[in-house]
């Protein structure tokens, strides 16, 4: 714990910040459970083998509305039956719902680990990647909305993270 006098009249201070250690352990094992949608759209969009694949968890009826370019559809209540058929299990996988609010993605990545697949889940979702500007694919073909400003830097292509 911190030696520095903590008031308690401050909220972000009540709780002391945990140990450097404790936080290196805690963010360490963070990023080997989530992936974010820059990443995941670098990594698919570099021209190199990406090294894992992206699964849609989302019923049909979503994944017709949009989804990320070369991901695989399987609905998170189909994965038991369905994942030895569409996925190798050497092979990482990055699971992604609807976004933010939703915990599909989550379920999904607990059915696949209880499988024994390799799993990180796509932190923000189909949301955030529609949000960032990425290209999706619809029933109707491919299309893509310019970034939100408010997700996304307005005039480069990397944030800076």
């Amino acid at each position: 714990m911190s030696t520095q006098k903590i008031t308690t009249g401050n909220p972000v201070l009540r709780v002391p910040p945990a140990t450097p250690a404790a936080a290196t352990a805690y963010f360490g094992a963070s990023l080997a459970f989530h992936a974010d949608v820059s990443d995941v759209a670098a990594a698919l969009g570099s021209g190199a083998e990406a090294g894992f694949v992206v699964l849609d968890s989302r019923s049909t009826a979503s994944w017709d509305q949009g989804h990320v370019p070369g991901a695989v559809h399987l609905p998170t209540a189909l994965i038991a039956e369905g994942a030895a058929r569409l996925l190798d299990p050497a092979v990482p996988v990055v699971t992604y719902c609807w976004g933010p609010g939703c915990n599909g993605a989550t379920r999904a990545a607990l059915a696949l680990a209880e499988l024994g697949y390799q799993v990180k889940e796509m932190l923000g979702g189909f949301e955030y990647w529609v949000r960032e500007g990425f290209a999706y694919e619809t029933s109707e073909g491919p299309e893509r909305r310019t970034a939100d400003p408010l997700t996304a830097p307005a005039h480069d292509a990397a944030c800076g993270c």
